[in-house]
């Protein structure tokens, strides 16, 4: 109780000291809390409505890891939005005709950065073209990247791609036309530790994540669901503005959108 009083001091109002956390279902995971003492989460029924703010050439984080816990209604409310020349961050690009794929269909990513492109045929068509800029970066990096951008931490060092081009830069982000590398990317600084090398890695902020939470409240918690917190979490906490879509089947109308 002495440790609950001292976080409500903390927080202000957004956690009552007399009063007991939600109770999490089996295999739920309460991931993040608002620190505001004025919360300030909506819940919307239109997606459109949540994501009508996104404008062109925003940088936006979409959580998910494969097409598992992907905000495909929240993706399909940009499609309707036609905004463009957008920055992606995510651990994939999805397949060609669902989730990130139909908004390469539609041209309206300009860059993309992941760690995985696999199955999608029309990112790899694109990047060749010179149509798309493609931003590789290994996953567990690219996931240390958006956690130290929502820890408020500017860079870090990591062993991971020393090396490799990661390193030395110069591998292709985006190619003209002809064929011809215009985007390559840059050399990382090095440093030596305890007889090792590494590279500083710096982290990433974005203007919106859209994520998919299975329960919401209006003091801005989330919980997701077993696997699907995966990229979710870490990206509710990395961007000025959170979309939630909700993943619940029994209330599948209500869409809290985290305005923090």
């Amino acid at each position: 109780m002495a440790a609950r009083r001292l976080l409500a001091a903390a927080l202000g109002s957004c956690v009552p000291a007399g009063r007991a956390g939600p109770a999490l279902s089996q295999g739920c995971f309460l991931r993040s809390f608002a620190t505001s003492p004025r919360p300030r989460a909506r819940f919307y029924t239109d997606p459109v409505e949540m994501v009508k703010d996104i404008s062109d050439g925003a940088t936006i984080m979409v959580g998910g890891f494969g097409l598992c816990g992907i905000p495909e209604n929240l993706i399909a409310a940009l499609l309707r939005t036609r905004v463009k020349d957008l920055k992606v961050v995510s651990s994939n690009v999805g397949v060609d005709d669902f989730g990130l794929g139909l908004l390469l269909a539609t041209r309206q990513i300009r860059r993309i950065v992941c760690s995985y492109v696999g199955e999608n045929a029309l990112c790899e068509s694109q990047y060749l073209a010179g149509e798309l800029e493609l931003e590789l970066t290994p996953q567990g990096t690219l996931a240390e990247r958006i956690r130290a951008g929502g820890a408020g931490v500017p860079a870090f060092y990591t062993p991971t791609g020393y090396g490799t081009l990661v390193q030395e830069g110069g591998s292709p982000i985006r190619y003209y036309p002809d064929g011809h590398l215009a985007i390559m990317s840059q050399p990382r600084e090095v440093r030596e530790f305890g007889g090792e090398h590494y590279l500083l890695e710096r982290a990433i902020r974005a203007d919106f994540a859209l994520v998919k939470g299975w329960k919401a409240d209006r003091q801005g918690n989330v919980i997701f669901r077993r696997s699907a917190r995966n990229f979710n979490a870490p990206m509710c906490k990395a961007a000025d503005v959170t979309a939630v879509e909700n993943q619940r089947a029994a209330a599948p109308q209500q869409t809290p959108r985290d305005l923090r």
